[in-house]
């Protein structure tokens, strides 16, 4: 992976998971954990979409995109498990 990629992956997390808690009113986690909740929940769309015949083009707006769909995703279960508890 070269520096430029990581960083971009970055920012892409970053702004997935900020979008990701403005959509879900307030869930998110710092700017830390939008990272993480933004990378992971792009990992997850990644996995989602394929198996359900979904293909998203390349670039950074679709990366956006898919990695806002997969944060909003993975907030959501984190509220259903916080419920839970």
């Amino acid at each position: 992976m070269q520096f430029g990629s990581l960083i971009g992956m970055l920012i892409v997390g970053a702004l997935a998971g900020w979008l990701s808690g403005k959509i879900m009113q307030g869930r998110g986690f710092g700017i830390l954990g939008n990272i993480i909740v933004g990378v992971v929940g792009a990992f997850l769309a990644g996995l989602i979409f394929p198996a359900l015949g979904f293909a998203a083009g390349g670039g950074f707006f679709w990366s956006l995109i898919h990695a806002t769909i997969g944060a909003v995703i993975l907030l959501f279960l984190i509220g259903l498990i916080r419920r839970a508890g």
